[in-house]
């Protein structure tokens, strides 16, 4: 047993903040290189955005994979985390961090204490909540064909379905639903999309009905949701269409929470600053993931750069416990699994 797992109070190695698929990654490499490691996550089941909001979405940059549905990759990093038996605290939300003089750090919870030698944060983007059109009428429509992500791709089957957005989210989802929908509509209120080229080619070529310059003004029916009243926004024109469901993919709404309040260098409001050991500035507290970025460098913000970071954070984790050691752990290859 290393250095680092020798301790008998209950103080882990790391703890990890956050089961998306950075921090999942994150406690599987840290097992490869022997460590103690918890993970902690205010979400009731791991798996971050891709659990919560798009289980049924295609991922198509993870390596490996051609393409692989959101709950799919999930279950494979759980799977391939839980070889270590890490410990996992989920439905529990880290309100605060302090470094002690002992150079350990403690965890604040709505449950209580952790105690660790290090810390890595894997937060995503923190907290999350869909943009909505500022139209309070379409509150009613909300989970009655209203929806903002979709978590069951069959509640769609056989409906003519309305898509709002010009993102990766929203070209994702047309492509994904059109063999389940009777029709697919995409409006998108400019002509420019903010998705992967390939998947913008894939639409075009494909038999939804995409409508560039249109917006939604508003929703028709008697308790769900039946018609859109949609608008050219150079022309102003009005055009109604029957639809059965609208799936609104405006983006969301970010906040860090607590995390802004632990004494992190920030990058604005949305990211931790890192250097590319990715160490924060509070010693022994690293971050990983759509969380962190270095200055000057525009984030990705992609799963695959996740698990980089997340690999590379945890072997300087792996130095700053053991001084002197190499943070080069050697080939994975050369392990027995």
């Amino acid at each position: 047993m290393s250095e680092a797992h020798g301790n008998s109070n209950g103080i882990m190695d790391i703890s990890i903040i956050g089961a998306g698929p950075a921090g999942l990654f994150g406690a599987f490499y840290a097992g490869l290189r022997e460590l103690k490691v918890e993970v902690i996550d205010a979400l009731d089941e791991p798996g971050g955005q891709l659990a919560a909001l798009y289980p049924e979405k295609y991922i198509y940059d993870v390596p490996g994979y051609p393409k692989v549905l959101s709950r799919d990759l999930v279950k494979h990093l759980v799977e391939q985390t839980m070889m270590w038996k890490p410990q996992m605290h989920l439905g529990e939300r880290v309100q605060k961090l302090n470094r002690n003089e002992d150079g350990t750090i403690t965890l604040g919870t709505d449950k209580g204490e952790h105690h660790a030698r290090s810390v890595l944060i894997c937060g995503g983007v923190g907290a999350f909540t869909p943009k909505k059109l500022p139209n309070p009428e379409f509150t009613q429509y909300e989970n009655n064909g209203l929806f903002y992500s979709v978590k069951e791709k069959s509640i769609f089957r056989g409906k003519n379905l309305l898509v709002v957005g010009g993102g990766d989210s929203a070209v994702d989802w047309a492509l994904n639903l059109e063999d389940y929908a009777k029709h697919v509509t995409l409006i998108h209120r400019r002509d420019g999309f903010r998705a992967l080229q390939k998947s913008v080619t894939e639409l075009m070529n494909s038999d939804v009905e995409v409508k560039v310059f249109y917006e939604l003004k508003t929703i028709g029916g008697n308790g769900k949701v039946q018609s859109a009243t949609i608008f050219d926004n150079r022309t102003k024109q009005e055009t109604v269409i029957p639809v059965d469901a609208v799936i609104l993919t405006l983006g969301f709404n970010v906040d860090l929470g607590p995390i802004k309040d632990w004494g992190l260098e920030m990058l604005g409001t949305r990211y931790i600053k890192v250097n590319r050991r990715q160490e924060t500035n509070i010693p022994g507290v690293y971050a990983a993931g759509d969380i962190s970025a270095e200055e000057g460098i525009e984030p990705l913000n992609l799963i695959a750069t996740g698990f980089a970071q997340a690999c590379v954070a945890v072997n300087f984790m792996y130095q700053h416990l053991n001084p002197g050691a190499k943070a080069f752990p050697g080939h994975s290859s050369e392990k027995k699994l």
